[in-house]
């Protein structure tokens, strides 16, 4: 690990410099858990929001059971050909997860750990954790039709028409649905909830503030206490912080720009970095990465909010909403 590192998501991350992410990584952390909720990467990129009025009906029913009359009856003529019955593997609120949704959903999952293992929560199983994300997604596609959004056929109908365009054709598309664990039919099926959940999504992400507290600031992190207490007492004695700070971080990997709450993962950090004055600087503060020794440049109570910085808040008020919605919902696990 970089010895300048402190991540938010997760301390057996690596690659990051600073407290914040670099923009790939929130972004591929962002679109990998988007993956094991919905349908796609390629799907979520194509979607368009734009003109879905109307719902489609996603609760699971049961068939009627016919009476039956001493009335004969009419000659119906040739039998339809009939419909495949929907298995369902879980409700939420009364509305049913599809196994057809789960097991494409299952099999993308499984494909994206083995490039990035760390996708799996300690604790959980796989289908575990798949099975509560597309609870999530059914959360989401709840909250919008109750504020008026809902998708129509015709919205589906154009987004599916879009979509494999973008794939190259009929053909390239069958191949690609083949390839994630879908057919064309449990695809469409899929795309109603995709539009609903994906728009619930936006308007809580666009809740968080256009403007936040923030700080610029830098840290000096080690691995060795006496280095950190050595550093600490060049501060004492008058040497400025920048100085003390290039002497230990010379490619200044520790500089951290402007910072708002909610995006350190460690919270002592965040805690004394806000308890700091402008042209201040920290004790020693030990963490499970190391010893750290924070420094603030400027606060501003209304800085911009953009960016990586943006993108961690909105995941977390996402994060957020989806946690008291799923303690209210009434969830049904039909799973053996």
């Amino acid at each position: 690990m970089d010895p300048q590192s402190v991540c938010r998501l997760s301390p057996s991350q690596i690659g990051f410099t600073g407290i914040i992410p670099p923009s790939e990584n929130i972004k591929e952390i962002v679109m990998y858990r988007t993956l094991i909720t919905s349908l796609s990467l390629l799907a979520l990129l194509l979607l368009s929001l734009t003109g879905c009025t109307l719902s489609t009906d996603q609760n699971p029913t049961s068939a009627a059971t016919p009476t039956s009359t001493n009335t004969p009856a009419a000659d119906p003529g040739p039998s339809p050909t009939p419909e495949p019955e929907i298995v369902f593997v879980a409700t939420v609120n009364g509305e049913g997860i599809r196994e057809t949704s789960f097991s494409a959903s299952l099999k993308q999952f499984n494909a994206a750990l083995t490039d990035f293992p760390d996708l799996l929560e300690e604790g959980q199983t796989a289908q575990e954790q798949v099975l509560e994300e597309l609870v999530h997604r059914v959360l989401l596609a709840q909250a919008a039709r109750q504020e008026g959004f809902t998708a129509t056929a015709e919205a589906v109908s154009e987004a599916l028409a879009r979509i494999t365009e973008e794939a190259g054709g009929e053909q390239p598309f069958a191949d690609w649905l083949a390839a994630q664990g879908y057919t064309l039919e449990t695809f469409t099926a899929e795309l109603p909830l995709e539009l609903e959940a994906a728009w619930q999504r936006d308007q809580i992400a666009a809740g968080v503030p256009d403007t936040v507290e923030m700080v610029r600031a830098r840290q000096i992190l080690f691995y060795d206490p006496f280095q950190a207490d050595r550093a600490y007492n060049q501060l004492g004695a008058g040497i400025p912080f920048e100085t003390v700070a290039n002497n230990n971080d010379p490619d200044q990997l520790g500089y951290l720009d402007w910072v708002p709450r909610g995006v350190i993962f460690y919270p002592e950090l965040e805690a004394e970095l806000f308890s700091l004055s402008a042209g201040t600087y920290s004790e020693v503060i030990e963490t499970i990465a190391g010893y750290h020794i924070l420094y603030v440049y400027e606060i501003d109570p209304a800085h911009p909010l953009n960016g990586e910085a943006r993108l961690l808040l909105e995941e977390q008020a996402i994060g957020d909403w989806l946690t008291q919605q799923r303690q209210q919902a009434e969830v049904q696990v039909l799973l053996p």
